[in-house]
């Protein structure tokens, strides 16, 4: 898998600055995508194409593409992401979209006006950023719902903080929580892989974003397999 061709996040100032026109931002993301996408051509099993596009409320974040060029800037983004990689399969990704809520239906309502209009959406990957003994109790039905639109649906970058230093408690909690995570997925014919983000506590990015959280990952800092690691392999083997 690999992340991400447009994303709002971690741009070079010559872009979020730039004050391009329309038809200059959009030849500027279509050239980064034709030069990066078609670098790997053949290579990658999926890309995520455009990363993170809504608020919490269903709302467009206000992005430069998206303020520049508008919505479509998604559509543009996928169409030449199949021209210069037709091999790969094209995936829209989001945090907080994981149980049913706003962000979710928006998810559902764009995939199905973009598919209809035949642009290659072809999965929707849910980030799954969660927390310890919080999770939505919907997780199966929303993905779901996302299937239901036709596009394949991947956990992309699974992991499950809490506050540290962790218990013997948080621990088993955390357990039955990548366990039910991993349940839902199976639970969805379309539901492909659960892909975490990172394998050991040592390299989390949590710690340094979420003040007293971390141990998110499934594996320790000592590079040990934690009880989240069984709970994933259970539910696997199930």
């Amino acid at each position: 898998r690999a992340h991400v061709l447009v994303w709002h996040s971690q741009l070079p100032a010559w872009v979020t600055a730039g004050n391009f026109a329309k038809n200059e931002l959009i030849s500027v993301m279509k050239n980064h995508i034709v030069n990066v996408a078609g670098h790997f051509r053949g290579h990658i099993a999926t890309w995520d194409v455009v990363n993170e596009v809504f608020n919490e409320d269903g709302t467009f974040r206000s992005t430069v593409f998206h303020d520049t060029i508008g919505p479509e800037f998604i559509d543009i983004a996928f169409r030449t992401a199949k021209l210069a990689d037709p091999f790969a399969t094209l995936a829209i990704n989001d945090y907080n979209i994981d149980g049913l809520g706003p962000k979710s239906t928006a998810m559902v309502n764009l995939v199905k006006s973009a598919r209809s209009r035949g642009v290659p959406i072809e999965q929707i990957g849910a980030q799954a950023h969660l927390v310890v003994g919080t999770l939505p109790t919907n997780i199966r039905e929303n993905w779901q719902a996302f299937a239901n639109t036709g596009a394949w649906v991947a956990i992309t970058e699974i992991d499950i903080r809490m506050p540290t230093p962790p218990t013997e408690a948080s621990l088993a909690q955390q357990k039955a929580d990548y366990k039910t995570v991993v349940n839902a997925c199976l639970a969805v014919s379309r539901c492909v892989g659960v892909t975490v983000w990172g394998a050991t506590d040592k390299y989390s990015w949590v710690p340094d974003v979420f003040d007293g959280e971390g141990a998110a990952c499934p594996y320790d800092e000592n590079l040990k397999p934690k009880p989240a690691y069984y709970g994933m392999v259970e539910a696997f083997k199930a």
